[in-house]
C-alpha cells in the first residue's frame, strides 16, 4: 500500500482515503467527493481531523459514525502501533516537557507520555515521520517507543502543557530560594531569602485557573494541593477515588494556595490554624460552580482542600440520585408531615447533604420559611435562609436552632446533631410545630436511635418527635459505554447470598462487570448513585425504643415494616445492572453491624 512504500513524510489524505476504501469502511465515491473538495480548499489539518469532521457512518457493521476517535484507533492497527488515548491526568507535563521544545514537537506531531524504567513513550499523529527518533534517544538516554494517538489531543495537550509548564518555570525562577516558611523541617532555613511569591503574579494566576477548569472537565468532586518534604502534589477525587494529577515546585504550591487563599477571602498571614473559606466561579461554559475551600496545617506547610459543588445536584430529581419508587414514597411520607424530626445517617462523603439540600429546594415554596444551620454552608442558595456556625462568637448548632426559633420557620435544617443540647432543641422545635431535617454520623438507620438515646435524648423525646431514619451510601456505577453482561457464576453466587442474607432478592441471571473505555478512562466506572434505607417510625417500632432498646428487635421490626437494608437497596441496584457486587460489599455495611 502506498503509505508502506513512502517512509519518512506525513500521513496525506489521498493515503488515507485509500485505505478507508480499500478496508470498505468508505465508499469510493465519498471519498473521491471529499479529495476534490479538500484539494480546493488547501488547509493544513491532519487528515484524520478531515475525514471525521465529514461524521459518514461505516460501512461495515454496526455501521457507527467514523468519529476521530475511530480513526485514530483504525490507523494505530493499520501502521502496526499501540493506540493511546491521552489521559492528561497520567502526564507529569513538568519533567517530560524538558525532553524536546514545543516547536520541536509541532514539527514533527509528537508528546512525551511516560518515563517507564529505561524507556520514553512518545505519542505520535505521523507514524512515518520518524527522524526525530534517534535525535531524542540520544538526548534522553532513553529507548523510545512509539504510540499513536489523536491528532486533536496532541494538538490541543502540547498548547496546554507547555503553556503551565512555562508558567510554572516562570513563577519558580522569580524566587528560586524561596523556602516554605510554615514546614517545620525548613525552620534552620531562614538564613535564606524569605522572599514570597506574590498571589497575583500572572502565572500563579494560569496555574490556579487551569487548575480548577482541569478539575471540572475530569469530574473532579475534590482537588487536594498536598506539600510534601521536596515537592507538592495535586490531586483529584473523581468518583471516590483518588488520583494524583501532578508534582509542582514546593514554592509554586505555596503561592497558588496563598492565591486561593486571597480569592476565598481567608487570612494569607494565618498559617498555623485550618481556616475555612469559599469561591464561586464559572467554567468555560458559564455554568456556576461553588468551591468550599479548607486548610491544614502540616508538617511541611499547608494542605488545602476543595470541594466542588455543582448547583445542578439541587435540580435534580429523586430518581437520578438513585431513588427507587419505593424510596421516594417512603421519603417524601417523611418530608410531607407538618413537623417531627427527619434524620439522614452515614460517613463523610455519602451523599446526605445532596440528599438534604435536593429536599429541600423541593419543599421550600413561596409560601414555606425555609431556613438552615450548617457548619460550614456548603451551597449558597437563594431559596434557603442560610446561616454558618461560628464557635469563635459562641453561636454553635444548639444557640443557632434557637436564634432560628424566633424567625418564624416552618422546616429548619440543622447540619449535624453533635451533642444533647443540639438534639433537645432540635426536639424543642419539632415539638413547637415546625419540620427538622438533621444528620448523624451511624453506620444504619436504626443505629441513629441508639445513637440519639447515647447523647441522652429521653426515649419518649424520640417517640414524640422522630418521623423516621434514611441511611446511605454511594456506590460507583458501571460505565454505560463499556459494561459487560456475563453469565452468573458459582462465586457470584456465593457473594449474592452474604449480600442479601438472611433476607431473601430474587438472584439475576447475568451480572453486568466494568470493562474500561475512553469514556470512564478505562476504569469501567463513571459516577456514583445512592442506596438508601429508610426507617419510617411506626407505633409497632415506637413500643421497642425504651432506655435499654433492643437494637436487633428495632431492625427486625423495620425490616418487617418494608424498611430494605442498605445491601438489599444495592442488590436492586445490580440486578439493574447499575453496579457490580464487589462495590456493594465494599460499600454497604453488613446489617449487624451498629
Amino acid at each position: 500500500m502506498a503509505a508502506k512504500e513512502a517512509p519518512g513524510h506525513k500521513l496525506k489524505l489521498a493515503e488515507v482515503l485509500e485505505m478507508l476504501v480499500a478496508d470498505g469502511m468508505v465508499g469510493k465515491a465519498d471519498a473521491d467527493a471529499l479529495f476534490a473538495e479538500h484539494r480546493l480548499r488547501r488547509h493544513d489539518a491532519h487528515p484524520l481531523i478531515i475525514v471525521a469532521e465529514k461524521n459518514w457512518k461505516s460501512l461495515l457493521a454496526p455501521y457507527r459514525v467514523i468519529t476521530l476517535d475511530t480513526l485514530t484507533e483504525w490507523m494505530a492497527r493499520k501502521v502496526g502501533l499501540e493506540y493511546l488515548h491521552i489521559d492528561p491526568i497520567k502526564i507529569d507535563f513538568t519533567n517530560l516537557v524538558d525532553l524536546m521544545s514545543i516547536d520541536y514537537a509541532n514539527r514533527f506531531a509528537i508528546m512525551p507520555i511516560s518515563i517507564e524504567g529505561n524507556e520514553l513513550v512518545v505519542a505520535t499523529a505521523e507514524p512515518f515521520l520518524r527522524d526525530w527518533e534517534e535525535t531524542l534517544k540520544h538526548t534522553s538516554r532513553k529507548n523510545i517507543r512509539r504510540v499513536f494517538s489523536s491528532p486533536a489531543e496532541i494538538n490541543r495537550y502540547l498548547v496546554e502543557f507547555y503553556n503551565l509548564a512555562r508558567s510554572v518555570k516562570s513563577a519558580t525562577k522569580a524566587s528560586p530560594d524561596s523556602p516554605n516558611l510554615a514546614s517545620f523541617e525548613q525552620l534552620v532555613e531562614l538564613g535564606k531569602t524569605n522572599k514570597q511569591f506574590d498571589a497575583n503574579d500572572q502565572h500563579i494566576v494560569h496555574i490556579v485557573d487551569w487548575l480548577w477548569q482541569y478539575a471540572f472537565d475530569q469530574r473532579a468532586s475534590d482537588i487536594h494541593i498536598e506539600p510534601r518534604r521536596e515537592s507538592g502534589i495535586v490531586r483529584f477525587r473523581i468518583d471516590g477515588v483518588l488520583h494524583q494529577v501532578h508534582q509542582l515546585p514546593m514554592s509554586v504550591v505555596t503561592a497558588m494556595t496563598s492565591r486561593i487563599k486571597l480569592l476565598g477571602r481567608m487570612d494569607l498571614m494565618e498559617k498555623r490554624r485550618p481556616q475555612d473559606g469559599r469561591i464561586k466561579t464559572r467554567t468555560e461554559n458559564g455554568q456556576e460552580v461553588e468551591l468550599r475551600l479548607s486548610t491544614l496545617p502540616t508538617v511541611f506547610g499547608e494542605k488545602l482542600v476543595m470541594r466542588i459543588f455543582d448547583p445542578e445536584v439541587l435540580v435534580r430529581d429523586f430518581s437520578e440520585l438513585g431513588f427507587s419508587e419505593d424510596d421516594r414514597a417512603r421519603w417524601q411520607l417523611m418530608t410531607s408531615k407538618p413537623n417531627g424530626i427527619i434524620l439522614v445517617t452515614g460517613p463523610t462523603g455519602s451523599g446526605k447533604t445532596t440528599t438534604l439540600y435536593s429536599t429541600l429546594k423541593h419543599l421550600a415554596t413561596p409560601e414555606v420559611n425555609v431556613c438552615t444551620l450548617e457548619d460550614p454552608i456548603e451551597m449558597v442558595e437563594p431559596a434557603f435562609n442560610q446561616m454558618q456556625v461560628q464557635q469563635g462568637l459562641d453561636l454553635g448548632f444548639a444557640e443557632g436552632v434557637r436564634a432560628l426559633m424566633r424567625q418564624d420557620p416552618d422546616i429548619i435544617m440543622v447540619g449535624e446533631i453533635r451533642d444533647l443540647e443540639t438534639a433537645d432543641m432540635a426536639i424543642q422545635a419539632a415539638l413547637t410545630g415546625h419540620l427538622v431535617l438533621s444528620t448523624l454520623h451511624t453506620n444504619d438507620a436504626p443505629s441513629a436511635i441508639t445513637r440519639l438515646l447515647d447523647l441522652g435524648v429521653p426515649y419518649y423525646m424520640i417517640n414524640a418527635t422522630l418521623l423516621g431514619i434514611m441511611a446511605q451510601r454511594l456506590v460507583r456505577t458501571l460505565c454505560p459505554h463499556c459494561k459487560q453482561a456475563r453469565p452468573i457464576q458459582e462465586d457470584d453466587i456465593e457473594l449474592w447470598n452474604n449480600l442479601v442474607a438472611p433476607w431473601k432478592a430474587n438472584r439475576p441471571a447475568q451480572l453486568q462487570q466494568p470493562h474500561g473505555c475512553l469514556e470512564c478512562r478505562m476504569t469501567g466506572y463513571s459516577g456514583r448513585v445512592g442506596i438508601y434505607e429508610i426507617l419510617l417510625m411506626s407505633p409497632e417500632l415506637r413500643k421497642i425504643i425504651s432506655p435499654e432498646t433492643d437494637i436487633a428487635a428495632l431492625r427486625e421490626q423495620a425490616s418487617r415494616e418494608g424498611m430494605k437494608p442498605l445491601r438489599i437497596s444495592g442488590a436492586l441496584k445490580i440486578a439493574a445492572g447499575l453496579t457490580t457486587l464487589d462495590e456493594v460489599l465494599k460499600t454497604a455495611p453488613p446489617p449487624d453491624q451498629s
